[in-house]
């Protein structure tokens, strides 16, 4: 008897591992199609990626390090660390690139995110306001934009840029 009740309990140990395995496989199956979205209070939503023809983030924030590198262009990790730099008025505030892409600003203490574009660090603030530390001619410097205008507009000012925590590449 006891072997009868040892030989049931080992083939349904098998039987509800084999069924949980084969529903966790279905289940990663039916969501690798899937973006899901994490929103600041913590609920989540799924969308199926068939379901999707674009996304869009007004405001141009990069997502992403994004774009090829020209030539003799430094690499992502010349741009992390504290930057000080000048805040066009001739007084000095700092920026902080981290490797995960978020950045702060001392001048205000605004967050926002940075992302390695064409060979340069283009930061995007909470406040709408985007910066982008760029070298040029062997000098770093540091071009301002104010909310509304893109990369490519003129910027409202142009500073030295001094990478005060360099790192080896």
């Amino acid at each position: 008897m006891r072997k009868l009740a040892v030989a049931l309990a080992g083939c349904f140990v098998m039987f509800f591992g084999l069924f949980g395995a084969i529903a966790q496989n279905r289940a990663s199956k039916s969501t690798s199609n899937q973006v899901v979205i994490v929103f600041k209070d913590g609920h989540r939503q799924a969308f199926n990626l068939a379901d999707v023809a674009r996304i869009e983030f007004p405001g141009g924030i990069p997502t992403a390090d994004a774009g090829p590198t020209p030539p003799g262009a430094p690499p992502r990790g010349h741009f992390l660390g504290k930057w000080e730099v000048g805040d066009g008025a001739g007084s000095t505030f700092y920026i902080t690139l981290d490797d995960d892409g978020s950045a702060w600003r001392s001048l205000r203490r605004v967050h926002g995110k940075w992302a390695y574009v064409n060979g340069e660090a283009r930061v995007t603030w909470d406040d709408g306001a985007m910066d982008a530390i760029r070298r040029i001619d062997g000098k770093d410097q540091k071009f301002a934009y104010s909310a509304g205008k893109s990369f490519t507009d003129t910027p409202d000012n142009v500073t030295d840029a001094k990478n005060t925590t360099p790192r080896p590449i």
